[in-house]
């Protein structure tokens, strides 16, 4: 009969909430009081010449911006402003859909030792490689996007003492959530564990790992991250990271993978009201996901000797 331990689940929700909280309450509110100030202005101003390029018009830097340093909701509430086709919106999903949350995400995968710029850049080139392909070869949507029943922002604060407000209940309603979230998805792993439902699951998913040369203790965290995403499924991924002691190849190659596809279905979701082919969104992430993992497990085919562990802050 299997024992679930339910103090352990409930100390590594805590210990893996405390370790987010850390990374993302600070960011949150650095980057909230940014986009107040003359920085995000610089930032769109000095993006908006390249846009042409992937075929948006220069306003359309404003919800690329919001989507990087902010997240997905903010960069929708942007994209409500804006008269924008449909492609036009296809092609912003699709680059946040890479690249969303960089800096909070990028600094979790800091956290399991993953290097930092090896993610930004993997995240970043397939966006605005996937944007360039869109503009050339879709010669469809050209008609205004319809938004359906997603509502505009609110309004926004006025002086420094509302923004400031304002940017530490945003942070701290962040960091609440993902207590709320991380809690009970530590402790749920935590009896998946005791039932040895996690090692069962690993198994049936080893087969697929095999063609990337990625031990099989990397399944429950593919797995997080795809589903959950690298945010809330930070809890996991970082205590997998301690206790598998993965190599630096392994953990590199979960990340590469999971920096161009991860957190499936909010991420997938969120654009359906829109109007943008959302089933293709998917369709192109998950095969770049794959095609660039395996590329780069075939020429990094002698796994390190070196372990990684997490860094202590």
């Amino acid at each position: 009969m299997h024992v679930i331990d339910w103090r352990k689940g409930w100390q590594s929700g805590l210990k893996s909430a405390w370790e987010l909280a850390k990374v993302i309450f600070p960011i949150t509110l650095l980057v909230q009081i940014i986009q107040y100030t003359p920085i995000m202005d610089w930032l769109t101003q000095g993006l908006a010449p390249f846009m042409s390029w992937i075929g948006l018009s220069g306003e359309a830097a404003i919800p690329l911006v919001l989507g990087h340093v902010l997240n997905l909701y903010a960069a929708i509430g942007a994209i409500l402003t804006l008269d924008l086709t449909v492609k036009q919106v296809f092609i912003i999903a699709m680059m946040l859909s890479f690249s969303h949350n960089i800096f909070v995400e990028s600094a979790i995968c800091k956290r399991v030792g993953v290097s930092t710029w090896i993610v930004v850049s993997v995240r970043l080139g397939l966006a605005l490689l996937s944007a360039f392909l869109i503009h050339l070869c879709w010669h469809g949507g050209s008609q205004l996007a319809a938004f359906g029943v997603i509502k505009p922002q609110s309004a926004k604060p006025e002086g420094w003492t509302e923004i400031l407000l304002s940017a530490l209940a945003i942070a701290a309603k962040g960091v609440f959530t993902l207590v709320l979230i991380v809690l009970p998805l530590m402790m749920m792993i935590q009896i998946l564990k005791d039932l040895r439902v996690l090692d069962w699951f690993a198994g049936k998913l080893t087969p697929l790992l095999r063609p990337f040369g990625i031990a099989p203790e990397g399944a429950i965290t593919l797995t997080s991250g795809l589903f959950a995403g690298l945010m809330f499924g930070a809890g996991l991924i970082i205590q997998q990271a301690e206790e598998k002691n993965f190599s630096k190849r392994d953990i590199t190659l979960i990340f590469i993978f999971l920096a161009a596809c991860h957190a499936v279905i909010e991420d997938t979701l969120v654009f359906v009201p829109l109007g943008i082919p959302v089933l293709y969104l998917l369709i192109i992430r998950i095969l770049v996901a794959i095609l660039l993992t395996f590329f780069i497990a075939q020429f990094w085919s002698e796994r390190s000797v070196h372990r990684v562990t997490t860094t202590q802050k």
